[in-house]
């Protein structure tokens, strides 16, 4: 079972939900505050979920974590994530696919070769 963190200060509002849709088609939600309040602004990423009987539940995400690049070339990088594995990212501009297959050889090499120098080197 998952336990819910202590909320150190919680503040309850009156006011008026204005749900809706998009003509993108993604949801929105406005809340008006009819009270006299001052609290501190803020932006965040969340989870909202909106219940068949109009209640609605939100609750921020975790801040996500990036791992640092252990090495780096000119369109790509190699990272040791949180849950242990490595990853390898490249990306290039589309108006340069044509150098694709070769870029992304030589910066893959490039970057084996700085791991084997850095294994041989702690071993």
């Amino acid at each position: 079972m998952k336990r819910r963190k202590t909320i150190k200060r919680q503040v309850t509002l009156d006011g008026l939900l204005t749900v809706g849709m998009l003509d993108n088609g993604l949801r929105m939600a406005d809340f008006m505050c009819c009270e006299d309040v001052q609290m501190e602004p803020f932006i965040t990423k969340c989870k909202v979920q909106g219940m068949r009987d109009g209640n609605m539940y939100i609750s921020e995400l975790p801040k996500r974590v990036r791992s640092k690049a252990i090495f780096r070339d000119d369109n790509s990088s190699l990272t040791k994530g949180r849950d242990g594995r490595w990853y390898f990212c490249f990306s290039l501009d589309e108006e340069c696919i044509s150098e694709l297959p070769e870029q992304l050889v030589r910066q893959a090499t490039a970057i084996a070769h700085k791991v084997i120098r850095e294994l041989i080197h702690n071993a």
